[in-house]
């Protein structure tokens, strides 16, 4: 059973619950929320070392856009210092470093994934099979080599007629955005994103809400029709401890129900995940024991990265195990992160045994929303022991 919980505010929080278990709490701070935001800014400085440019979209910090893009299908034009160029923010402005920048804009659908600069035709890794294929040459179809498009794995279960509806709505957007920007100054916000719980609805409503609870008028007459709406007077957050389930994720350790636990860091590099077999192990069926705490361990930390928001480079350091029970581990952390809404791709193995994977950063962490440096041990937790003095 999915819910949807939403608390009224200034900053609404709305928290996502599976079977009573927290797997998203997210604080609707649309002025520190600037993901998918598209900009037209101004080249302030190009650094043909770094093949990069420093583009001034507004903010304290020049947003950094690379000059080459990922996609080998992508078009685009040289650049030069003073140029007026159409970006869109694809990690958020984070203490000294300012937004990192594209210029292969993506205009998200419920179903589809627009790219009006791009000629990539892609179905979501989670389709396969026959309709994999299937989806590919619609999608092909329906672009007509005027724009790129990814099928979701919510399309799988959407008519054509759907498709090609939405598809032709977000193309439509993208002409609207393109004649704002002609004569739009430089900097400028172009075009915001839906708000963040349009985003969570949009998602997550393919793969079905049972309801959603709510303390705020608003919302509930905005909703009720389109989706099971419960409004209450109380604190919507109250029920199923899903405060103290959030309070549990701003800190390192994570039991599991085999009696291990995970210890978690969040780095500025990546995120690494240790996991502990604690009294879970025992002399008796040694491996098959391992092989159940990895299992767990790879579910709890696949709703982990979801609860916490974590993004790019996960590490997991599991415990070690024979060969040829790695396969069965890897394939559960797969099937784990199939619930999330956001795109995480399972590497596999490293040489030295540990699991690699990434997940695509987008807004905050939840110990960036809901925390702050400590002031006396600048964010390390530990205190410098002081020297005894001698006489």
């Amino acid at each position: 059973m999915r819910e949807v919980r939403i608390k009224a505010g200034n900053m609404p929080e709305i928290a996502v619950a599976e079977d009573g278990r927290l797997v998203e709490y997210l604080r609707d701070d649309q002025a520190n929320h600037d993901a998918e935001t598209i900009y037209l800014g101004k080249v302030e400085r190009i650094v043909p070392g770094m093949d990069a440019a420093f583009v001034n979209i507004g903010q304290k910090k020049n947003g950094f856009l690379p000059l080459k893009e990922k996609s080998q299908t992508f078009r685009h034009e040289g650049l030069q210092c003073g140029d007026r160029v159409l970006v869109q923010v694809k990690r958020e402005a984070h203490e000294q470093k300012g937004a990192f920048l594209s210029r292969d804009v993506t205009l998200c659908g419920q179903y589809v994934i627009l790219m009006p600069c791009d000629r990539y035709i892609g179905v979501s890794a989670k389709i396969d099979g026959e309709k994999r294929e299937i989806l590919k040459q619609l999608g092909s179809a329906l672009a007509g080599d005027r724009f790129g498009l990814v099928m979701r794995t919510s399309a799988a279960e959407a008519s054509e007629t759907l498709l090609a509806e939405e598809t032709e709505m977000l193309w439509e957007k993208w002409q609207n955005i393109t004649k704002k920007a002609a004569t739009a100054p430089a900097p400028s916000v172009i075009h915001e994103e839906v708000s963040l719980l349009d985003a969570v609805l949009r998602d997550y409503a393919p793969r079905g809400i049972d309801v959603i609870v709510t303390n705020d008028e608003r919302i509930r007459h905005r909703l009720d029709g389109t989706y099971p709406v419960v409004w209450t007077e109380d604190d919507p957050m109250d029920k199923d401890h899903l405060l103290q389930q959030r309070d549990q994720a701003l800190g390192r350790l994570v039991p599991l129900p085999c009696g291990g636990n995970l210890v978690i860091d969040e780095c500025e590099a990546m995120t690494v995940i240790d996991v502990n077999s604690a009294r879970a192990t025992g002399a008796k069926m040694a491996e098959e024991n391992i092989r159940k705490v990895n299992i767990q361990a790879c579910e709890e930390a696949a709703r982990q990265m979801r609860l916490r928001n974590l993004g790019g480079i996960v590490i997991i350091d599991l415990i070690d195990m024979q060969p040829e029970s790695r396969p069965m581990v890897e394939e559960a952390l797969k099937q784990a992160c199939l619930k999330d809404r956001v795109k995480v791709v399972v590497h596999g193995f490293t040489s030295l045994g540990l699991m690699e994977l990434t997940r695509k950063r987008q807004r905050r962490t939840l110990r960036d929303e809901w925390t702050e440096t400590c002031t006396h041990c600048q964010g390390s937790g530990r205190k410098q022991i002081k020297e005894e003095k001698h006489d």
